[in-house]
């Protein structure tokens, strides 16, 4: 049975959420843009509005582990960059990038709060939901960045590290990628994916508290 208090923190996961996800893709059309490639920004997805960017099953995923999930892809064409195989793993890691620098932004925040005592001087009714929000900012920033860099299609890591591949396997995974992603949404269930991840967020969030 949903308690009041798991509705409470669904209520405050949503701000971060919303932020993390649209930063996140918003970041992949932005660098693309300023490599050459406008098509995101033609469709509209250079953009802050979150409902651009959400998707929905990538949503129900965040909401359901708390700190692992997608948003829709924003569309670029490599034929726009001089180089397609590095522009595209230049405008993948723009994603992971951009959550792992709200992370450390919400963790500063947070710290520097605490430590100076600046929430004391907010309002009671601020005060609580502030610093619950800054630390699923900081926890759910980073679980997308290391959620994305794993070397899956079609996660921003595969991009990444397709530049280490050679080619043939470069396509030879895009073509099934489907499959590739059947499987890491197995490995997820099973936990072998999840366990890492968690276990270098309950690290870094020791350092924060």
């Amino acid at each position: 049975m949903i308690s009041t208090e798991d509705i409470r923190q669904t209520l405050l996961l949503i701000p971060p959420l919303l932020f993390a996800l649209t930063i996140h893709e918003l970041s992949h059309g932005w660098v693309a843009w300023k490599l050459g490639d406008p098509t995101a920004k033609n469709q509209g997805r250079l953009t802050l509005n979150p409902l651009a960017h959400l998707d929905l099953m990538g949503t129900l995923c965040i909401l359901i582990t708390r700190f692992i999930g997608w948003a829709k892809p924003v569309p670029v064409d490599p034929r726009n960059f001089r180089d397609p195989m590095k522009g595209m793993a230049i405008v993948a890691a723009a994603g992971p990038c951009s959550n792992f620098i709200m992370a450390l932004a919400s963790a500063v925040i947070l710290k520097l709060g605490i430590k100076t005592e600046a929430f004391a001087l907010l309002p009671a009714s601020l005060f609580e939901p502030l610093i619950i929000m800054l630390f699923i900012s900081f926890t759910l920033n980073l679980g997308l960045g290391l959620f994305n860099l794993l070397p899956f299609p079609p996660l921003d890591g595969f991009r990444v590290a397709s530049l280490l591949l050679p080619v043939r396997w470069v396509w030879f995974c895009e073509r099934y990628s489907i499959v590739f992603f059947i499987g890491l949404m197995l490995l997820m269930w099973t936990g072998v994916v999840m366990a890492p991840i968690r276990e270098i967020i309950k690290y870094l969030q020791g350092l924060v508290i």
